[in-house]
């Protein structure tokens, strides 16, 4: 069995040019469910073959998922990641045919995103003291996850290069290596500038580790995707606010605010780099705020 997905991790790096962080995600539900079937079977997991996988085999495994409980999501992922190692099988020849085509993935509740108010995300870009060394840096990082709405493996994946602060435009890196063009706001630019200017030159002080990426660490190294989850971390507990707020609580209230303010859907698809208009309509939630503007000016008795 390892075998066999060694050459699937192999087709997703070299065929479907799948991120690092994608083929972990397939290896860690596919080691899920072999344990299972290892251990139902009653064989050694390197021993276990595919062909030994049936259609009631793998429905029993769905029902240890729920039995753990494991939520909806996670459900549903590791049934599509079985299905497409099977896939793979099917077109290697090495099974002549697919038994989880016959089953049905469970429906999967979808949560709404958290996301702050506007005035909740104004006090928290604004709150970095910038007369302080990192302070300013982590401002311009704030500023940037917001303007931008990317994801924190993306910024940190930014190079000096691929910033254009006259135009105001980051080249983004996304998933499976897709690269796309995302503006950058007057503020995150004025932010990103001085950081660039007053504060990355002292990180950076004769030290090579960092010397392409645009942030850096305070070692003069590229500024990493835990480094980024530390600081909005810090922020949040100094700044108390109503809402479990992560990096990616940036990007869902980037969403949100642009949809809130006349933004339509395939333009938030665009910007954000959703491959599916269905991703993006998870956002199309509105704000408290936003349906009361719309009743009182739309209610002829309002």
């Amino acid at each position: 069995m390892y075998g066999y997905m060694d050459g699937f991790f192999i087709f997703l790096q070299t065929e479907k040019n799948a991120s690092p962080n994608t083929i972990k995600s397939y290896d860690n539900d596919l080691y899920d469910g072999l344990m299972f079937f290892s251990k139902t079977l009653a064989r050694e997991d390197y021993t276990v073959h595919p062909s030994q996988i049936t259609k009631d085999l793998f429905r029993s495994y769905l029902a240890d998922l729920h039995a753990r409980l494991k939520s909806g999501a996670t459900i549903a992922r590791r049934m599509s990641s079985w299905r497409s190692f099977f896939r793979y099988l099917c077109r290697e020849r090495v099974l002549d045919d697919n038994p989880l085509s016959r089953v049905s993935i469970p429906k999967r509740g979808r949560k709404l995103p958290r996301f702050l108010a506007e005035m909740e995300m104004k006090r928290l870009v604004e709150y970095p003291d910038r007369q302080k060394l990192l302070g300013a840096r982590d401002q311009a990082v704030l500023e940037t996850l917001y303007s931008t709405g990317i994801r924190v493996s993306e910024l940190v994946r930014i190079d000096i290069v691929d910033i254009d602060l006259n135009r105001g435009t980051i080249k983004v890196t996304a998933k499976g290596n897709r690269e796309r063009l995302v503006p950058l706001g007057s503020y995150a630019v004025e932010a990103v500038r001085y950081y660039m200017h007053q504060v990355r030159p002292l990180l950076m002080d004769g030290k090579k580790g960092g010397q392409y990426a645009l942030f850096l660490n305070k070692q003069g190294r590229r500024l990493t995707d835990r480094g980024v989850r530390w600081l909005v971390k810090k922020y949040i507990q100094q700044l108390p606010l109503n809402v479990k707020t992560s990096p990616h609580t940036f990007r869902h209230s980037y969403a949100t605010h642009l949809l809130d303010n006349g933004a339509d859907l395939r333009s938030v698809q665009e910007l954000l780099g959703h491959a599916r208009l269905s991703t993006t309509q998870i956002y199309t939630h509105l704000s408290k705020e936003r349906i009361k503007r719309v009743y009182d000016k739309c209610h002829p008795r309002a």
